[in-house]
């Protein structure tokens, strides 16, 4: 059966979403091992660290989750506003955005590469790296991959469980969803072997992930993937 123009659309959307998935391991790492324990793409992490900080287990930071959490919810309001009134799939808002949010992780990059990183300094790259990734989770939210945010596996986890044969289904969209499980791990892992590199060595490597699938997405303008009907 030949594949048609619709299909190879909504596989190069899922494609360059998982692809997106994957830099957000990398920064997720980034975050927590090199910038004193704070998520910058996971805020469900965020807003437990902060409870229990608030309590003051453990030395737990405070400022840090406070600011990734309103620098996300900043950059998702942004991606939310440009991208309102887009058509379905990819438009020329979902390539400015991604645009902004390479940038912002090649700025990350560069105020990580500086000699002598101070307090200050890491609290506006913990906040740049959180409003990198609300816009991206608000663009991936729009183009509507099933099962794939790229900031966040809960949702996927549960749909790949639930959805298997060991729960109420048939396993299927397993590849795409046990994926997007493995490639968060594989960003992660990649993250902290880089730190040993260095700790702009994350960052970079996102911003170069992001570029590309951004000039992927736009050269090919990708459509989300159609919805399963059901009898």
């Amino acid at each position: 059966m030949p594949v048609t123009r619709s299909a190879e659309r909504a596989a190069s959307a899922t494609a360059l979403m998982l692809a997106l998935t994957f830099s957000t391991g990398v920064v997720d790492a980034v975050g927590y091992l090199g910038l004193d324990r704070v998520f910058t793409g996971n805020m469900t992490g965020n807003v437990v660290i902060l409870a229990m900080a608030l309590t003051g287990a453990d030395g737990l930071p405070v400022l840090g989750p406070v600011l990734a959490l309103l620098g996300f919810a900043a950059g998702a309001a942004v991606g939310g506003r440009v991208l309102r009134g887009a058509g379905a799939g990819w438009s020329a808002a979902t390539t400015q955005i991604l645009i902004g949010v390479g940038i912002c992780l090649a700025a990350v990059t560069v105020a990580l590469g500086l000699p002598g990183l101070d307090e200050p300094r890491r609290l506006v790259v913990t906040t740049l790296l959180g409003a990198a990734m609300g816009a991206q989770a608000a663009a991936a939210r729009h183009l509507g991959v099933k099962d794939v945010t790229t900031v966040v596996v809960t949702s996927t986890i549960t749909a790949l469980a639930a959805d298997s044969v060991f729960g109420s289904g048939t396993g299927s969209h397993w590849r795409r969803r046990g994926t997007a499980v493995a490639l968060i791990m594989l960003g992660a892992l990649a993250g902290a072997l880089l730190l040993r590199l260095h700790l702009a060595a994350g960052p970079a490597l996102a911003a170069l992930v992001t570029f590309v699938v951004t000039w992927s997405g736009h050269r090919g303008r990708v459509r989300p993937p159609e919805p399963v009907r059901t009898a």
